[in-house]
């Protein structure tokens, strides 16, 4: 009996308010990819089941229709929990952090990787309370570290910033080049 009440302990649910959100959007997102999968993953006449470059998108895609739509359903069918705005709420203050992202993607183009790095590491971490004058000289020098690493040592092909046109020809070079 107590293995019983352990295995039931083990698959007890734990829902949150924003449970039910959650379960239409990932049904909605597996049931759209799940459309797609005749254009984008092609089964081929002559090839076995197992070796089609569709095969394994179709039964992952349709699994996660399947258990999308139990959680869906399971959802609905629970208790309405309070608070599901406060939830969504949270969810979408991380949001933030994709559009900070966003933003600092198109910059990068126009004014480079080492400035649009340098003005987004210090942006973030005044936005996240570090004020202080050692934690924005810090937040500087790792953005600089950064940089060399990525675009020196690891050869990353990042574009140019349009900035640095209007810099002297040796200086323009350099800075697209390594920085």
């Amino acid at each position: 009996m107590s293995r019983i009440k352990g295995m039931q302990a083990l698959f007890k649910r734990h829902r949150q308010p924003g449970d039910i959100v959650f379960a239409w959007v990932f049904f909605a997102v597996a049931a759209f990819l799940f459309t797609q999968l005749g254009a984008q993953s092609p089964w081929m006449p002559e090839a076995k089941t197992f070796s089609q470059p569709a095969f394994w998108p179709t039964v992952s895609v349709g699994l996660m229709v399947v258990f999308g739509a139990l959680h869906l359903l399971s959802s609905a069918l629970s208790p309405r929990l309070t608070g599901r705005l406060s939830e969504l709420g949270f969810w979408l203050r991380s949001a933030e952090y994709a559009l900070w992202f966003m933003i600092y993607v198109f910059m990068v183009p126009w004014a480079g990787y080492l400035p649009t790095t340098m003005l987004f590491g210090a942006g973030l971490a005044l936005r996240a309370g570090y004020r202080s004058k050692s934690m924005m000289v810090s937040v500087l020098l790792l953005s600089i570290v950064i940089v060399v690493i990525f675009k020196s040592i690891l050869q990353v092909k990042i574009p140019g910033g349009e900035l640095y046109q209007y810099l002297p020809g040796p200086w323009r070079s350099f800075m697209l080049t390594y920085l």
